[in-house]
């Protein structure tokens, strides 16, 4: 197995440099309609990150002399602060989670997000960017489409960056907010450490053919639609890793690469937040090894108060949402798209 995953970084992984971008463009001119470029960003309360990583994609792939991308959507899961008008004033098209598909209640999660974000744009890949990037380059973009640009066969391109400590902000005044997620020590993380503890070692046990991605839970791909329209999304934190494996098991090893985009910076989570989301991630391996014969779990976690520890128990979420092919609304509205009639 090692020698397989050997083979496949040397054939499927990448640098941003590798392609630049007169070369995708040509490609995309070549491709027509199949090379059409959606890009989305998920966003819940991001007002501090949304508006320069929307300017900086518009300016640089959605120009008139770089048209690299087609539309560019911030889909908004129920901000409380500015993060809409923001992003619609720095030249997004900025859609609320709950106007899509309403007649299907939203299930808080990110992956909820995600697939209904299927329904709102028209590109033949879609490119997923976090909200919450600091620095950001459009590299991100421009790295991960390429390969689906000028590779026919590959389906999916997932992101691979360092990932500094320390001066990440969120300290009081930083302009990322106040106290939350701030790491002291210095040095890089290969992979955050949710991947380190939970999702590489879960990847390499059951799914030994994807443990040559860096990356596994990076919020940053991009992805054939054909590929994701086929694909079931778990509604919060496990969706990268389901996504991950199903698309394993519906295109193959060979249609999966990765892409190095150089460093990424973003708010860190606390102890807890990453303890619920390794659980949800686990519970979204677990769901693909034991289909069928799942147990919804919980979570129990401690806080100290006045009287000693005091027990909070979580449920772990387990929703998944169909494949998108699924459902009535998105296959006549593919059917308009193509001229067919539903």
């Amino acid at each position: 197995m090692l020698e397989e995953v050997e083979r496949w970084l040397e054939r499927r992984s990448w640098s941003a440099a590798d392609r630049p971008l007169s070369r995708l463009l040509a490609a995309k001119r070549a491709a027509g309609a199949a090379g059409t470029v959606s890009v989305v960003l998920p966003a819940l309360d991001e007002e501090a990150t949304v508006g320069p990583i929307v300017e900086s994609v518009r300016r640089e792939l959605m120009s008139e002399a770089v048209p690299l991308v087609d539309e560019l959507v911030v889909l908004d899961s129920g901000s409380t602060d500015r993060t809409a008008e923001v992003a619609a004033a720095a030249g997004a098209r900025v859609v609320h989670r709950d106007s899509v598909l309403p007649r299907l209640p939203a299930l808080p999660g990110k992956g909820e997000v995600l697939w209904r974000s299927l329904l709102v744009t028209g590109g033949e890949i879609v490119c997923f960017v976090d909200a919450d990037l600091r620095d950001f380059s459009a590299r991100f973009v421009s790295g991960i489409v390429g390969p689906l640009l000028t590779e026919p066969d590959i389906q999916l391109v997932k992101a691979m960056y360092e990932r500094p400590l320390g001066d990440v902000g969120n300290r009081a005044g930083s302009p990322a907010g106040a106290g939350q997620g701030w790491v002291e020590q210095g040095g890089v993380e290969q992979g955050g450490r949710v991947t380190e503890l939970v999702a590489r070692p879960l990847l390499n046990l059951h799914w030994p053919q994807l443990a040559g991605f860096v990356q596994p839970l990076g919020g940053e791909y991009a992805v054939r639609r054909s590929l994701l329209e086929q694909l079931p999304f778990p509604v919060g934190y496990g969706v990268e890793l389901g996504m991950l494996i199903d698309a394993l098991e519906l295109a193959g090893l060979d249609a999966l690469a990765q892409v190095d985009v150089g460093v990424r910076l973003h708010r860190h989570q606390d102890s807890q937040a990453l303890g619920r989301m390794a659980a949800t991630i686990y519970r979204t391996a677990h769901a693909r090894l034991a289909r069928g014969h799942l147990v919804r779990p919980v979570l129990t976690q401690f806080d100290r108060t006045e009287g000693g520890f005091t027990p909070t128990v979580h449920q772990v979420a387990a929703e998944e949402r169909p494949p998108m092919i699924t459902i009535p609304e998105y296959r006549r509205r593919r059917a308009a798209s193509s001229g067919q009639v539903a």
